[in-house]
């Protein structure tokens, strides 16, 4: 087994009023890790900085999410989205993820800012966790590029019968789960 695919299965977690922050260039290789991107993660800045951001992907996340993510934030617009994602370790941790593109003084994209908080582990439990499952089993029952066709229809027919764009979707699960909602 190599490191890359090496799980234990055990949740790390950090602080409610925590944000992990990190930065990349256009092509996603990191430019900036903040303190706690490096203390949860377990790596050090030097391995991590130049490297893709993936390096912390967990097998489990389903690339319809980030094919989406990476969409969106190429078009020059923000994105929240929930990611698991894998420490040097082996262990993982959930974030949520709001990520915007940088621009320069002209307005030109330059690179891609994410700020993860703790999400709500009820909204993980009851609606991400297994809509994650399903589009990842569906990405596995084919082949790479028909695994993620499989999934991005299995993903647009759940935004269909909940009546919700992707946007509205994220910003609505649980909501009367959430911290401060009325």
């Amino acid at each position: 087994m190599s490191i890359d695919s090496f799980l234990t299965g055990n949740e790390v977690t950090f602080h409610d009023d925590d944000i992990i922050v990190s930065k990349t260039n256009l092509k996603g290789h990191l430019t900036y890790a903040n303190k706690l991107f490096l203390e949860i993660a377990g790596y050090t800045e030097q391995e991590v900085i130049g490297k893709p951001h993936n390096i912390i992907r967990h097998p489990d996340m389903p690339r319809v999410i980030f094919k989406m993510l990476w969409d969106t934030v190429r078009d020059g617009n923000e994105v929240f989205a929930y990611v698991i994602n894998r420490c040097k370790n082996g262990d993982h941790y959930w974030v949520y993820a709001h990520i915007t593109p940088s621009r320069d003084m002209n307005g030109k994209i330059t690179g891609y800012h994410s700020n993860r908080r703790v999400p709500q582990l009820d909204i993980l439990n009851q609606t991400i966790i297994p809509l994650y499952r399903q589009l990842k089993q569906a990405e596995d029952l084919a082949d790479r590029k028909q695994g993620l066709l499989n999934s991005e229809n299995l993903m647009s027919g759940y935004l269909a019968d909940q009546q919700l764009a992707y946007d509205e979707f994220i910003m609505t699960v649980g909501q009367n789960q959430r911290r401060g909602y009325r």
